[in-house]
């Protein structure tokens, strides 16, 4: 998404989750919330509590802000309400169940400019908008493979056309994992540090498998074999080898590796196919080894400690 959101879309999306309510301006629904994260060009923020040195974008006004409000003399509250009301402002949101004076109501609806009402705190209202603008802005990457949940966490599974990575995905799916999305899941950077894997609404449930063609997983399997968005946490991918390629594998560590996505390191572990291969056992196996990775638990390290262990012992005897 590029365009701004616009005060009506953003009241639409969060009105259930932070309980808001109109209070005034209703002519300024069609108004852009003119911010972008991560665009350094502007000293005016996204949002936060009443600030007139460093405006936002939405400002908050909770019982400290509307007492601070209220203790101003003529003039200068005057100049505050001319400020609040002013270019920087798009939105103003009353929290903590605060009840505006009437002349903050008629200004709304002179500019016009939208007050909305929540019961909530205002950092839970403040955490909820960063986290739909992060949603929103997100740097965005389609990749192509099939996008799963297996053991809880976010496996991308990827390979050459043809190598077997839908049937595989079928064969998880009937082990009791879930698909995200298949051919073209969208991954969105919503943190530093965290990439989050959706389906396109026009592929959601379907998972087309050679041979049998298009195959709705929702209605085959049941709601619980879909997923609707997981982080992505590990890639799989698949490879053809032959005999002599799958000896050259390192035997303690296995074939890994990261990938880099949207500036993030994902580890990525290589499986070879060929005959006799039970590749869905060893995508749970790859799942459990990251997961017990994630805790701290390295096996081939432990092994080689045990033996060193040993031999060090021996050597000593």
């Amino acid at each position: 998404m590029t365009t701004p959101l616009t005060v009506a879309s953003l009241f639409d999306r969060l009105q259930d989750r932070l309980e808001l309510t109109w209070v005034a301006g209703q002519g300024g629904r069609q108004r852009s919330i003119r911010y972008q994260p991560g665009d350094d060009r502007s000293d005016v923020s996204l949002v936060g509590h009443l600030n007139f040195i460093h405006p936002h974008r939405i400002q908050l006004i909770g019982q400290t802000e509307f007492g601070y409000l209220a203790d101003l003399r003529k003039n200068s509250r005057k100049d505050a309400v001319n400020q609040l009301f002013g270019d920087n402002s798009d939105l103003i949101i009353a929290c903590e169940n605060v009840s505006l004076p009437d002349d903050l109501r008629q200004r709304a609806d002179a500019v016009p400019l939208a007050i909305l009402a929540s019961p909530l705190p205002s950092q839970e209202i403040i955490g909820h908008l960063q986290y739909l603008y992060g949603s929103l802005f997100a740097q965005r990457v389609i990749l192509h493979g099939v996008y799963m949940e297996v053991m809880g966490i976010g496996v991308l599974i990827t390979g050459d056309p043809s190598v077997g990575k839908s049937e595989l995905a079928l064969e998880l799916v009937s082990r009791g994992h879930r698909l995200i999305a298949d051919d073209i899941p969208e991954f969105a950077r919503v943190a530093p540090d965290v990439l989050n894997g959706t389906c396109p609404e026009l592929l959601r449930d379907f998972l087309e498998v050679r041979g049998l063609g298009i195959l709705n997983i929702r209605a085959m399997f049941g709601d619980s074999a879909i997923k609707q968005n997981k982080y992505l946490r590990l890639v799989i991918h698949l490879e053809k080898m032959s005999e002599e390629e799958i000896r050259g594998i390192d035997r303690l560590f296995g074939n890994r590796r990261t990938r880099e996505v949207l500036g993030i390191a994902v580890p990525e572990i290589t499986l070879p196919v060929a005959p006799g291969r039970n590749l869905a056992v060893m995508v749970e196996a790859a799942a459990r080894t990251h997961i017990l990775a994630l805790k701290g638990y390295d096996a081939g390290q432990v092994f080689v400690e045990r033996h060193q262990q040993q031999i060090d012992q021996n050597t000593h005897d």
